[in-house]
C-alpha cells in the first residue's frame, strides 16, 4: 500500500511538471518554441492515458489469475 501512494505522489509531481514545462514553453521566445510547446503538450496527454491502459489491463490480468486460482482450487478440493 505504501508503494502505491509512492507512486501516486510521483506521477502527480510528474504531470505538474509537464503542466509547468507546457506553460514556461508557451511563454519563452525560442527558435524551437512551437515543437517544444507541442511535445510538451502531447506528452501531458498520452502519458496520463498510458498510465490508465496499463492499470487497466493489470486489473484485468489480476482479476482472471485470481479466478484460475479459485478454479483451480475448487478441482482440487472436488477429488
Amino acid at each position: 500500500m505504501k508503494l502505491k501512494r509512492i507512486l501516486a505522489v510521483l506521477g502527480i509531481a510528474v504531470l505538474a511538471g509537464m503542466y509547468l514545462l507546457s506553460l514556461i514553453f508557451a511563454l519563452i521566445d525560442h527558435p524551437l518554441k512551437s515543437s517544444l510547446l507541442l511535445t510538451s503538450l502531447y506528452a501531458t496527454i498520452v502519458v496520463p492515458v498510458f498510465l490508465y491502459v496499463f492499470l487497466f489491463i493489470t486489473r484485468l490480468l489480476r482479476e482472471r489469475r485470481g479466478k484460475r486460482e479459485a478454479a483451480s482450487a475448487g478441482k482440487e478440493a472436488g477429488r
